[in-house]
This record gives C-alpha cells, structure tokens and sequence, in this order.
C-alpha cells in the first residue's frame, strides 16, 4: 500500500511550525492517538536522536522507538521506526508561503510491518492514520493560528 500523504497550510512563520512539530513533547497536543513523547536522552537533538512515542488505537496502546535520520530546520525532517510490530517512517516537509509569512506543512507517513504487525497495519493502523491524520493537521493549524 502507498504512504498516506496530508498537506495543510499554517499563517506561521516556517521556523515557529518547525520548532513546534519537532519538540516531540507536543505530540498530544496535536496527534489524537499520541499518549506520550519523550526525547530518549539529553543530547542535543539532530540527526541519530531517539524519540519514545506512545500511541493508543483503540483500547491498545502501542510503544515504539523513532529515530530521526534527517533533521534540516526549518524545511524538513524524517524519523524511521527502530522497534515493535508496527514502524513508522514519517517524512515532514515545510514550504515557505506568502514571503515567508506562512507555512505547508506535509507530512508522509507509512508503515513497516513484522510479526504481528503484518495483521495489525493493513487492518486496523493503515485506516486508523488515514482517517486521524487530516484532524492531526488541522489541530496542529489551529494551535499554532490562535493558540490552545
């Protein structure tokens, strides 16, 4: 199956949308299956960086382990799945509009399936992504437009 792809346009500065959809921390406030994010150590964050991100899809609750192997701020980023059934490979770019004054934020993701999660992709997280991943963004647009 192809990757699910969702652009969205942002009245805000590329920078301050980059700033904001990397600091991992925030992904509940935007992600509706996003329980939990954190940074794996203290590093400073770039390209070999770990993130623990804990997803709920329905009553089960899926930890995995992203690495980011692309950091270029402000235009884009790409974090690959290192553990569990179910990994993500998500892509982010962000395109300047209106001189910089705003922003397009896509976002690509797919999944890599093992074990259990050659069931569980096509079945139930390929469909549940597809459907959350356009409220993602426009969460995500207004946070960033007018604030919580």
């Amino acid at each position: 199956m192809s990757a699910i792809k969702e652009s969205v346009d942002i009245d805000r500065r590329p920078e301050e949308v980059y700033s904001y959809v990397t600091d991992f921390s925030h992904l509940p406030e935007w992600q509706e299956s996003a329980v939990s994010a954190r940074k794996v150590d203290d590093t400073p964050f770039g390209v070999g960086s770990k993130v623990e991100v804990l997803r709920r899809i329905g009553r089960r609750e899926f930890p995995m382990t992203m690495e980011v192997t692309e950091f270029d701020p402000p235009r884009s980023w790409h974090l690959h799945g290192i553990d569990g059934p179910v990994r993500g490979e998500l892509q982010g770019t962000i395109e300047p509009l209106d001189d910089g004054r705003g922003s397009r934020l896509t976002l690509n993701l797919d999944f890599e399936a093992h074990g259990l999660g050659k069931v569980l992709v096509p079945l139930v997280v390929r469909p549940h992504a597809r459907k959350e991943m356009p409220r993602n963004e426009q969460t995500l647009k207004t946070l960033l437009e007018h604030g919580s």
